[in-house]
């Protein structure tokens, strides 16, 4: 499960102090994926990276009991300088997983030809993206976090071929997904929340917070 208890979190921008989150508490049990609706600017990359512990709270406890990923397209952990074949082994022996299984993985998953053994520095955003994505599904998570969805790739094979283990991912594991756009969210939860004004209002259905996200956000 992943839990957060009372927390809050602000940022000062220079002007005024930008809350994210006010004394929040949630919680997400394994087997029951979860979809954040956030209009743009509310801070959903921030709240993702809070549960994956990449940013600490204000105040209030985050706390995780179980295998939790980095969030898709977070370049954090990988090298610029080096191949996505070495970041492969290199990420995979942190894991304790066998390198030559998650190499020959992403290799296929990403489908980037003969840019996976040139470095990431070189590649366009798209390509980092699919990289990213699927050294994630590479790893053994019990809880997978997505800000918006599958990368922004125009390559149709990598789209089908990464949407197909992602669903096939949803039926053993549990999915956050955040996302501006409530469609994105149709394709792989059913229960949804919606952040908004530094709160979480958490519903049981997608269609229910849909018209909470809907009315604030179109008047």
């Amino acid at each position: 499960m992943l839990e957060f208890d009372n927390v809050s979190k602000s940022f000062w921008t220079g002007t005024q102090r930008k809350v994210i989150l006010d004394r929040v508490s949630f919680r997400v049990e394994l087997g029951r994926s979860l979809g954040i609706l956030a209009p743009n600017g509310t801070g959903k990359t921030t709240l993702i990276k809070m549960m994956a512990g990449l940013e600490k709270p204000d105040e209030g406890e985050i706390r995780r009991g179980c295998r939790i990923s980095f969030p898709l397209g977070f370049m954090g952990g990988v090298v610029p300088r080096i191949s996505a074949k070495e970041n492969a082994r290199y990420i995979a022996r942190l894991y304790g997983l066998d390198p030559d299984y998650v190499e020959a993985y992403c290799r296929y998953v990403c489908n980037l030809g003969e840019y996976f053994d040139q470095p990431l520095g070189t590649y366009s955003s798209g390509m980092r993206s699919r990289f990213t994505f699927s050294l994630m599904l590479a790893l053994d998570f019990d809880m997978y976090l997505i800000d918006e969805g599958m990368p922004n790739s125009t390559d149709v094979e990598f789209n089908r071929r990464a949407g197909d283990i992602l669903k096939e991912r949803l039926r053993t594991t549990t999915v956050i997904i955040v996302s501006h756009q409530a469609q994105v969210l149709e394709k792989f939860v059913r229960e949804a929340a919606v952040l908004m004004n530094g709160q979480l209002y958490m519903f049981d259905t997608l269609e229910e917070a849909r018209e909470l996200y809907d009315y604030e956000t179109q008047g």
